[in-house]
């Protein structure tokens, strides 16, 4: 519903869950991606290219009844890292968390490197984050470093 006298948008609340915010617009799809939503039976609401003052365009992903461990939050910070979780109960924000980057990463990026043994091997990827900012992953299979550039998510 919009009331444009005062241009607001009202989005309808989640009684429980777990709100994900300031996500550029560009990696609402990796973000989904990475934390298996396309594969939850809970309801799963997304928005896409908001006016943000922060990012220009962002998106924001609300899932009930789903809190999220640190674990799982932390991965999105490889494609989202200004992002913000806020956890809700009974319609009410209870916690606002912010996303860290990992000092490992499995399972989730690809080795840029195309001799890597697990572009070619049923092997799960594992890399030791070597920096923050700007993101730099260490494959600990062939010890070549992927760059935020170079990143791909694995689907």
């Amino acid at each position: 519903m919009c009331n444009v006298n005062n241009k607001e948008l009202k989005v309808s609340a989640i009684k429980n869950g777990t709100v994900i915010d300031h996500i550029p617009a560009e990696n609402l799809f990796k973000v989904i991606s990475i934390l298996g939503l396309e594969n939850i039976p809970n309801q799963v609401t997304f928005g896409t290219n908001l006016e943000s003052r922060k990012l220009g365009r962002k998106s924001i992903i609300k899932v009930a009844d789903k809190f999220f461990e640190d674990a799982e939050i932390n991965k999105i910070s490889l494609v989202a890292p200004q992002a913000k979780l806020n956890i809700i109960r009974d319609y009410e924000v209870v916690e606002k968390r912010v996303v860290n980057v990992p000092d490992e990463v499995v399972g989730i990026v690809k080795c840029f490197n195309p001799k890597c043994i697990t572009n070619h091997e049923p092997i799960v990827t594992h890399f030791a984050v070597q920096s923050k900012q700007p993101l730099e992953l260490k494959c600990r299979y062939c010890e070549k470093v992927t760059t935020e550039k170079q990143m791909e998510i694995i689907k």
